[in-house]
């Protein structure tokens, strides 16, 4: 799939601040990030990284307190309290880890679906009966169709759920730990879901998750640390002259405004690289080494 040169999600030293009873914890660092339309991407990053700090403001429900975030044309920092809920009805879908907070419990997936679709008043009964059929078909789960939410298995749920937040056609699917009640063949199933909705539908996808499993499952992964993006990797397939298909995988490191970037942390410990490093430049890299101390330099 093809990508526009103009970012579908772009921030620019985000900074989130939450202040109370004393405390003051800094979410976000100054984080920059850049989706490109059409992407399917991953957030990966370990509890109290910044991450769903992070989603909460694409999706409209938080607001940063400094930098700059958008999606297409919206200004997020700027958006009024109405712009934001049709924002929120319009532009971003959004699916949840609490499998329970993605429907109303008394309706069946038809009828939470068709909710959805009304909310945006596309067409009559009969178009919105056609929509819910199109999606729970596109997803595998058509199954589900006449079923409550609560008669369901955990991947069934947000599969359907999946098919609730595209139900509005959205610009971008938010997606927080989607995988995170599942096991290893739900999960997959949901990712396929999300994977298929990306590329049969062209919507853009962000998930955000913990589990470094789930950047198996997609082209671009983007770790988070300390409130900052700090490596990518990115997955693509080649085949070469005698039909031979291969998957391969590159992991770049995110270099900031100012310069700065984040090394993995594992290369790190296997290197001993900590408080101090020697560069060494060439014309076109530069080189990384564990700093010698003041007694090896004078041995």
């Amino acid at each position: 799939m093809s990508v526009s040169a103009s970012p579908q999600i772009e921030c620019v030293d985000l900074v989130r601040i939450f202040r109370g009873a004393g405390v003051e914890v800094q979410a976000l660092q100054g984080l920059n990030l850049r989706v490109d339309r059409g992407e399917l991407t991953a957030i990966v990053g370990a509890s109290g990284s910044g991450k769903s700090t992070l989603l909460a403001i694409l999706s409209a429900l938080d607001v940063a307190t400094a930098g700059r975030a958008r999606v297409g044309t919206h200004d997020l920092l700027t958006l009024s309290a109405p712009e934001r809920a049709r924002y929120r009805r319009r532009v971003a879908g959004f699916v949840w880890q609490q499998t329970s907070r993605n429907f109303l419990p008394e309706l069946t997936i038809t009828e939470n679906i068709a909710l959805a679709l009304s909310l945006r008043d596309t067409g009559g009964s009969k178009a919105r009966a056609t929509r819910v059929d199109e999606i729970l078909d596109l997803l595998g789960v058509s199954h589900v169709r006449g079923r409550l939410p609560g008669a369901m298995t955990g991947g069934e749920r947000q599969r359907a759920a999946i098919a609730v937040a595209l139900a509005n056609e959205p610009e971008v699917l938010f997606a927080d730990e989607p995988t995170g009640e599942l096991d290893d063949e739900s999960s997959a199933l949901v990712l396929g879901a999300m994977r298929t909705a990306n590329e049969e539908l062209g919507v853009t996808v962000l998930i955000v998750t913990h589990d470094p499993g789930v950047a198996a499952h997609v082209r671009r992964a983007v770790q988070i640390r300390d409130g900052r993006t700090s490596t990518e990797v990115l997955r693509s397939t080649s085949v070469d002259e005698g039909g031979i298909r291969s998957h391969v995988a590159e992991e770049f490191a995110v270099l900031d405004r100012v310069g700065r970037l984040q090394l993995p942390k594992d290369q790190l410990d296997r290197i001993g690289l900590r408080d101090r490093v020697r560069l060494d430049f060439a014309e076109r890299h530069i080189e990384v080494h564990p700093a010698q101390s003041p007694a090896e330099t004078e041995e």
